[in-house]
């Protein structure tokens, strides 16, 4: 087994793009995406058709958001949010071409157990909707609660948009510190892969992982991030800020 495991799209088919296309060259029998394909960014359809045949689509918060009501959401993030809710019901399109948008986001679970690996868009305790970040490795309870609520010794995660491996003795390991790559032991850990569409770290490229059922192995994809920023400025509801932040990875 040797899995691609993706997070954090966000509306960015050109970053999806490149992304794919580097999987394609790493002997990959399957990709998992961790939710939020859709959100701040011009592009959720086509991100949306992207994914359609991947082997596991998770909800994130705002597949929740777009289905329900953007809870917790700042001023900008709903004014994406709304904006999506649009272009998945435009009228240049067929109703069959809109529901099966809709039907996608609707059937995506919001977490997925497999081989004593646990894949979630947030967090073991929550999903959905929890951050751990990295500061949080100093918040020595919220991090026993989170890995009270993880019964599997691994588990997979997005939604902060930083790369990393969270262990259970309050450790936060960036990418570069291991090497690019962390062996499964005998600790029980949260690997978070990062944002394929939206990174958050300083580095503007392309965050994914692969898994052996071993080791994890961390990416990192170069993207016409100008070309993003573009589809953005074709879609003026859309605030700046979001586009600009693309291009230092904020």
């Amino acid at each position: 087994m040797r899995r691609a495991i993706i997070s954090d799209i966000h509306g960015n088919a050109v970053a999806l793009e490149a992304v794919l296309a580097d999987i394609a060259t790493k002997d990959c029998d399957s990709i998992y995406c961790l939710g939020d394909v859709i959100g701040y960014g011009p592009q959720p359809r086509e991100c949306l058709e992207l994914c359609k045949d991947l082997q596991l689509n998770l909800m994130g918060n705002h597949e929740e958001a777009v289905l329900f009501e953007p809870i917790g959401f700042n001023p900008k993030a709903r004014v994406a949010i709304e904006w999506t809710k649009e272009q998945l019901t435009l009228p240049s399109a067929t109703r069959e071409e809109n529901r099966a948008l809709w039907d996608l986001v609707g059937s995506m679970v919001d977490r997925h157990v497999e081989d004593d690996v646990l894949y979630v868009h947030a967090s073991p305790r929550e999903p959905i909707r929890e951050y751990v970040f990295v500061s949080d490795v100093r918040n020595t309870e919220k991090m026993d609660e989170i890995f009270a609520a993880l019964e599997q010794p691994l588990c997979f995660n997005g939604h902060t948009h930083t790369a990393g491996v969270f262990t259970e003795d309050y450790q936060f390991l960036p990418p570069g510190s291991i090497g690019n790559r962390y062996k499964v032991g005998d600790k029980r850990v949260i690997i978070n892969v990062g944002s394929v569409g939206q990174p958050r770290d300083g580095d503007p490229r392309s965050s994914y992982v692969i898994f052996d059922g071993e080791t994890v192995e961390f990416q990192r994809v170069k993207y016409d991030v100008e070309k993003t920023i573009q589809k953005f400025r074709e879609n003026s509801t859309l605030p700046e800020y979001l586009a600009l932040r693309l291009i230092e990875g904020r």
